[in-house]
């Protein structure tokens, strides 16, 4: 499967590929449109929920947000080097994670990665219809059937509409917020704080800090699949460092900002809801800005789910292309947006009032999943194969890379196994977990263990071979662009 089984049309306003390569004279974009795209991605209400975890634990504000800043510097960290691999490859992120582990072999990480798109869709729509709700007629017939189709047609546009969605509304959200967060500061700097609150008893607590620090980490970890899918388009040549940086310093800087002010409501409200604290506070400086803190987020809200359900139709194309064999049309693309939308749908639908709840545990279940992958997938770009594949073997599903990649599955089983001791969950918790109150560092275990691993398998491997496939590869790719 190459370029040439799609009938390319650069014009069209419609994307074009799936999970074909970008041939050069398609690129396009500039880096710096980058840093926006991730501020606004990671923008979202489920960051700021994420915030609330040390305060509700007994941390407090000062030091749930220095969790919270560490968190995500090292979690951003493994997120952003992805950013790297789509300029040079020119596919989408999870195909590539072909050469780690088959064609087959990968369809464990491509699971767990339309688990990630679909469960952000389905709390992106919950929390939207909840924003919605406050000015308009609620019910989640209407809203949530609305809020998804609406976002699967920003989705089957494709690849430039997201870029400038979520471009133009990063200045949108910096204004708004910026005010939000300022109100927030000065009144609950200024009035003292309830007994029945938090704040009035929070304090140094190692175990929340511990527990904030890895879901601020796991939680911008998990933006590791999707980078690629918007990088892709960019020419080959990029500079790789500022490619990095405009991806890092926007995913990091949304994060540490929205985490941090969900700190500060979560140390001052008892139980706060996302969106009416977000209200409340907004209106705290004249009624009425509240919901339009509220609808500024709802509108990020539904630009994210545009990006999740595009990311879970590549990788669900992806995973179905290593089994039987697809055309990366237009058609497929709707195809398995509609699909991903209704799946989203039905699970909106079903999913328990206390989302906030459920949310916490799914941060942490996609973290388990997705670290062994990333480790993998970065120690072979940037160690073993040092960012050279033969991409037209990537595409297809019985190419050199095989259908059973033994090195990276094996060292994704064996890393996940090593992180299942210090799971910390509602359901389970591992035995060293429990011995750190509850702190829960799988992904650290994760990360070493399958990285290492898999450096040590790839010293065997045929690396004369495959510089003879990439050889082929190029002239293969060149003459089906033409």
């Amino acid at each position: 499967m190459t370029s040439s089984d799609t009938a390319t049309q650069p014009d069209s306003a419609i994307e074009q590929h799936s999970i074909d390569y970008v041939p050069a004279a398609e690129r396009h974009g500039k880096v710096w449109h980058q840093g926006p795209f991730w501020f606004t991605g990671n923008f979202v209400l489920p960051t700021m929920v994420a915030g609330f975890v040390g305060a509700a634990m007994g941390l407090s504000v000062w030091y749930s947000v220095l969790a919270i800043v560490l968190g995500v510097c090292v979690g951003t960290f493994f997120m952003a080097f992805h950013a790297n691999q789509g300029p040079r490859m020119g596919l989408p992120q999870m195909i590539q994670s072909r050469a780690q582990f088959g064609s087959r072999g990968s369809a464990v990480p491509f699971a767990a990665t339309v688990f990630v798109y679909v469960g952000f869709l389905v709390f992106d729509t919950v929390l939207a219809a909840q924003g919605l709700g406050l000015w308009l007629p609620d019910g989640k017939l209407f809203w949530y059937p609305l809020l998804i189709a609406l976002s699967i047609v920003i989705a089957v546009v494709g690849h430039d509409l997201l870029h400038f969605v979520q471009r133009w509304l990063t200045y949108l959200l910096v204004v708004v917020f910026a005010v939000l967060t300022v109100v927030a500061v000065v009144h609950f700097g200024s009035h003292a704080t309830p007994a029945h609150v938090p704040a009035a008893t929070a304090g140094w607590n190692l175990t929340a800090f511990l527990v904030q620090f890895s879901l601020a980490a796991g939680y911008n970890i998990s933006y590791a699949v999707y980078v690629s899918d918007y990088t892709r388009y960019l020419p080959a040549k990029v500079p790789a460092r500022g490619l990095i940086g405009a991806v890092y310093s926007g995913a990091a800087f949304s994060a540490v900002w929205l985490m941090s002010l969900g700190a500060i409501l979560a140390s001052h409200l008892p139980d706060p809801d996302p969106i009416l604290a977000l209200r409340d506070v907004g209106d705290l400086l004249f009624p009425g800005f509240g919901v339009i803190a509220v609808m500024a987020s709802v509108l990020a809200l539904v630009s994210i789910m545009g990006v999740n359900a595009y990311g879970a139709m590549l990788t669900g194309a992806s995973a179905l292309d290593g089994f039987r064999g697809v055309r990366p049309t237009v058609r497929l693309r709707v195809v398995g947006l509609v699909v991903v939308g209704l799946v989203s749908l039905v699970v909106a639908l079903l999913i328990p009032d206390d989302y906030i709840g459920s949310f916490n545990n799914f941060v942490l279940m996609m973290l388990y999943f997705l670290v062994p992958w990333t480790a993998v997938n970065l120690v072979d770009f940037y160690l073993v194969r040092r960012g050279k594949y033969a991409i037209a073997e990537v595409l297809k599903p019985d190419g050199i890379y095989g259908r059973w990649a033994w090195r990276g599955v094996t060292a994704y089983v064996v890393g996940f196994v090593a992180m299942i001791p210090f799971f910390s969950t509602s359901f389970y918790a591992g035995p060293v977990a429990d011995a750190l109150g509850g702190a829960d560092f799988s992904f650290v275990v994760g990360l070493i263990v399958s990285g290492v691993l898999y450096l040590l398998f790839s010293r065997t491997l045929d690396h004369e071979a495959e510089a003879e496939a990439r050889v082929v590869s190029e002239v293969e790719l060149e003459g089906s662009v033409r």
